[in-house]
């Protein structure tokens, strides 16, 4: 059962059992959230932490909509693509990831096969930072599926042990800042007094959110030497709703009314791949990763006192992060998160997923490490291998 509190005029449920880690400020950050005008419902869901100005890692339903409920980064989300490679050898592959902080640009990089997966007309017209994937959470990563929990859900998927996907964390990057930016420097933390207008923008930034993630798949999956693929998941977890009367507010929370999501763990765990059923009193939805239990400055100096950059780039599971921001590294370190395992149990014990496939990093990108390309060519040109 979930835990219910109804101290505020509206409910709030946080589906997570006694033993996870829930901070007390993000429960607090619910009852907050739960005493605004027109809440009808919180549910807060195992990966809980404390976010700015509402809590990461819930949905809330609400007669009146709020836009920093969604926060800046609307039409965040994770999709999965499938790829197929000859050979999947992790320290080759990680040298030939592409420069995902330089944007696509339409007259210098006419030539790019990646835009064959971009429409006519760009959602919003918004060309900044279009093809890349942005900082804190978001990557790109390159995974194995090592177990199968679902052997029939997984092959309607097409996935089976051993397969490759590419996993894609990205969101609208600077156009839903601007959004809720133009809201906020009226309104504040109140009301969209237009919602017909903000659902307007929003949407466009939820349909760039998910091509961006469609181009960032193909540009890896290009620099891979395969050919993209259509996602097999693409799930937003930072947008709003109209369900049933009611503006639905996720932050940090997927859609989980009979959607496929892949709810992703840390650079050095595995992330599972579920197929959701969660009902109204979850808010129709289910956790978005492993969630936070440290802050970014409390990962920062614990990360350093007991890792070394070296530690981080290569994790116990075998896998390389791609990263040359060092605080970066250390920000999203494996242990300033919670257990993926655990936020999955909660899951399955409230009944709102089925873990179908378990995945393992092979590469996970998420900025470029420009020395250590530097390197590679220094090496490949003593060996006669390198290019003209």
């Amino acid at each position: 059962m979930s835990q219910v509190y109804s101290r505020t005029p509206a409910t709030v449920a946080v589906f997570a059992s006694p033993t996870s880690w829930i901070e007390s400020d993000a429960l607090a950050q619910c009852q907050q959230v739960a005493a605004l005008d027109g809440m009808v419902h919180v549910a807060a869901m195992p990966d809980l932490h404390p976010g700015k100005g509402a809590p990461i890692g819930a949905a809330m339903a609400s007669t009146v909509l709020y836009p920093h409920l969604v926060g800046s980064d609307i039409g965040c989300g994770i999709a999965v693509f499938p790829i197929r490679l000859r050979r999947a050898v992790p320290e080759r592959l990680a040298t030939r990831f592409p420069d995902l902080d330089r944007a696509l640009d339409p007259r210098r990089d006419a030539d790019d096969p990646a835009w064959a997966v971009v429409p006519a007309e760009i959602p919003a017209g918004h060309l900044d930072g279009l093809g890349t994937v942005g900082r804190g959470n978001h990557f790109v990563e390159l995974a194995r599926v090592d177990t199968v929990l679902d052997a029939g859900h997984a092959s309607r998927l097409g996935l089976d042990t051993g397969a490759l996907v590419l996993i894609v964390h990205s969101g609208s990057r600077g156009l839903g800042e601007r959004i809720l930016r133009a809201h906020t420097e009226v309104h504040g933390a109140g009301r969209a007094v237009d919602p017909e207008a903000y659902l307007a923008l929003h949407d466009a930034a939820v349909r760039w959110g998910s091509l961006n993630r469609r181009i960032l798949a193909a540009r890896v999956a290009y620099a891979l030497g395969a050919e993209p693929t259509e996602p097999i998941v693409d799930q937003c977890h930072n947008l709003v709703e109209v369900r049933d009367g009611v503006y639905l507010h996720r932050k940090g929370a997927a859609p989980g009314d009979g959607r496929d999501v892949l709810i992703a763990g840390t650079r050095g765990t595995t992330s599972c791949l579920v197929a959701a059923h969660a009902g109204a009193d979850a808010n129709h939805s289910v956790a978005h990763g492993a969630g936070r239990k440290m802050s970014r400055a409390d990962a920062l100096r614990r990360s350093r006192a007991k890792h070394t950059v070296e530690e981080l780039r290569r994790t116990p599971v075998g896998s390389v992060v791609v990263c040359g921001d060092r605080q970066l590294l250390f920000e999203e370190a494996p242990t300033a998160y919670k257990r993926i395992e655990q936020v999955i149990a909660d899951l399955v014990a409230h009944d709102l997923a089925t873990p179908v496939v378990d995945t393992t990093p092979l590469v996970t990108y998420k900025t470029p490490d420009l020395g250590a390309a530097s390197r590679s060519g220094r090496r490949d040109r003593r060996h006669g291998r390198g290019r003209p």
